[in-house]
């Protein structure tokens, strides 16, 4: 197996791998430090934030699959009990995310209730923002599934007649949230298309793959004294599994002052006027809670009494 030492290769990183006889491609995510500082910034129910820490590691992994310059979300809209998720990730790894719930609604679930009773009926949304000068792709599917990653692999099934297959965990440990996702992701078939014998293989190799990837459990996904590289090793090398160079994600929030200003001198002063609370206007980051305070005077240019 090629190696390529990551500085973090045991907490936040996401590690590129290939199982080349078996035509296989992947990524390998484990969060901890990062999921834990984007989860503490809200006061989220237990359910919720461990919806939350799993979007925002699948996210890193499907994030990281793709070539692109900009940003990537993943969205979940729907009409229950968490109304909404968003995770973003940047081409840089920066990573940002949020739910909004009910919360007697999540109140009355029990602790460990499925996707489908928190999130209800609803889309998950993929999309790829470049910048102005690009087209915007968005990729929208119904939600279906039991859990998160059956959703996201309904997605590929509809929008992009890909196999796709995962190993998702996440739990609190010590107060500190832990997460981590193999995906794996079935390369387009070589030899003659229609061709029996090479089909067949190649759907016994998938189905190998899945069988070992099935073999991982939750505690070795989120053990971040086992290094991913080795967790790889021990699941696919019989097969030849190769890695690649790496990520470091991080936790950022894109808000500042200077960008909540200028959206708010963009509105009409008479609107302005209607969002005044006790002389002043706020604003509050969604993704990390960040609270911002203006006076009107500042919002027209003039000097702050």
């Amino acid at each position: 197996m090629q190696v390529e030492i990551a500085p973090q290769a045991g907490a936040d990183y996401i590690r590129p791998f290939q199982i080349e006889a078996l035509g296989i491609r992947g990524r390998a995510v484990r969060l901890t430090a990062v999921a834990d500082e984007i989860i503490r910034k809200h006061a989220y129910p237990e359910p919720v934030a461990r919806l939350l820490a799993e979007m925002l590691t699948v996210s890193a992994a499907l994030a990281s699959a793709l070539k692109y310059d900009g940003v990537f979300t993943l969205q979940t809209k729907s009409d229950g009990a968490v109304r909404l998720m968003v995770v973003d990730v940047t081409s840089a790894g920066a990573m940002r995310g949020y739910a909004q719930f009910d919360a007697a609604a999540v109140a009355a679930l029990p602790a460990e209730a499925s996707v489908p009773r928190l999130l209800g009926a609803g889309y998950l949304a993929f999309t790829v923002d470049q910048g102005e000068d690009t087209d915007r792709y968005q990729g929208i599917v119904e939600l279906t599934g039991a859990s998160l990653v059956e959703c996201v692999q309904h997605y590929f099934q509809q929008s992009e007649q890909l196999q796709a297959s995962f190993k998702l965990a996440a739990s609190r440990q010590g107060g500190t949230w832990h997460s981590g996702v193999i995906m794996l992701q079935r390369l387009p078939q070589e030899g003659p298309v229609g061709e029996s014998s090479a089909t067949e293989i190649a759907d016994e190799a998938w189905r190998r793959a899945v069988t070992l990837l099935a073999s991982c459990t939750s505690k070795e996904l989120l053990d971040t004294g086992l290094p991913l590289d080795d967790l790889l090793y021990r699941l696919f090398h019989e097969d030849g599994v190769r890695v690649y160079k790496g990520q470091t994600p991080r936790a950022q929030c894109r808000c500042s002052r200077h960008r909540v200003e200028s959206v708010l001198r963009s509105l009409p002063q008479d609107e302005l006027k209607d969002l005044e609370v006790e002389g002043g206007l706020e604003v509050t980051c969604e993704f990390c809670n960040t609270h911002y305070r203006f006076t009107l005077a500042e919002l027209a240019g003039e000097a702050a009494g």
